[in-house]
């Protein structure tokens, strides 16, 4: 089993940016100290719901804080960026880190990035796939030249270049993107909006379940159940509805908005929240469920930089070790 921390850098109530950066960057240094074995990194434009607008460039900062731990991406947005760009950056940071960096893509949404960084909604809706090749291709090559539909260019070195490129996964919210990872023999992030059957189902779809898939969850952990319920209640929806009222649409397409509180009591319904005993019983049953070996916990949802760094100590010191003594 592997247990990552994921952090997604959201800006609470009355906190400006440089605060919530510098309250992941210390959560990302806790994390290695209370046992985790990755910290995963969320990529936003233009919200408090994230303000990592670029988590490759936030990756290397936490690699050159740390000396085990892997840092990954979940997930640097493949239809806002040139794909080769990327791999670069990632080639860079697997050299310089040692083999602990860990990419993450996605094909993120709709949303006013595609416009500002002029990719355009056709790269979203239509280039996805191509800018996956794209960017296998340069990470498994030592030259690349590129035909495609979205790209064109004559072949040039790969520099830098990693014998041994970095883990690269997908983030998968649809059979359509599964069907993708699965033709190119790619593991699936799998998101926290959905539990144990859908993520079952995602891979059973997939086909492969010997990959090294990631399934991502909301933690809280308490002295009861009630206690972390009653806390998540009261402090994620106060950063969580102005972070998702973030998401505009770069053309006229409607978005449901999605109400903060019953989305937190949805979520305390579908992760481990509550006692010690409760968060391990709950992973090492979706373990169990899915037989995803690979569990991310977004540890942040309490609202505070004091709350943040007692969730990661409590999961590593009381929660970790009893879901390790389950699976074993």
């Amino acid at each position: 089993m592997r247990f990552g921390i994921f952090l997604l850098a959201a800006r609470y109530p009355g906190q400006d940016d440089a605060a919530a950066l510098a309250r992941t960057v210390e959560a990302a240094v806790a994390a290695e100290r209370a046992g985790f074995d990755d910290v995963w990194l969320a990529e936003h434009h233009f919200m408090s719901y994230g303000v990592i607008p670029s988590a490759t460039l936030m990756a290397g900062h936490i690699l050159a804080l740390t000396g085990r731990i892997h840092v990954g991406t979940a997930v640097s947005v493949l239809s806002d960026q040139h794909p080769v760009a990327l791999a670069e950056q990632a080639a860079m940071l697997s050299l310089l880190s040692g083999g602990r960096f860990r990419l993450g893509v996605g094909r993120g949404g709709p949303w006013r990035s595609l416009e500002v960084f002029g990719t355009g909604l056709r790269r979203y809706e239509e280039g996805f796939a191509e800018s996956l090749d794209l960017l296998l291709a340069w990470l498994r090559s030592e030259r690349v030249g590129w035909q495609g539909e979205h790209f064109s260019f004559r072949e040039v070195p790969v520099v830098p270049r990693t014998d041994v490129p970095p883990p690269v996964s997908v983030a998968c919210t649809s059979p359509a993107t599964e069907a993708v990872a699965a033709e190119r023999g790619l593991p699936m992030l799998l998101g926290m909006h959905v539990g144990d059957d859908e993520k079952a189902a995602a891979v059973a779809r997939h086909g492969d379940p010997d990959l090294p898939h990631v399934s991502v969850h909301l933690a809280q952990v308490a002295d009861s159940r009630d206690a972390a319920v009653r806390t998540l209640l009261a402090e994620m929806p106060r950063w969580l509805g102005p972070g998702l009222d973030g998401y505009v649409p770069v053309d006229d397409r409607p978005r449901p908005s999605r109400d903060p509180a019953a989305y937190t009591r949805r979520l305390c319904d579908l992760h481990p929240v509550g006692s010690p005993d409760d968060c391990a019983a709950a992973l090492a049953a979706t373990a169990g469920r899915t037989g995803i070996r690979h569990l991310v916990l977004l540890v942040e949802a309490a609202g505070s930089h004091r709350a943040t760094l007692e969730n990661i100590a409590r999961l590593g010191e009381e929660v970790l070790p009893k879901t390790r003594a389950a699976l074993s």
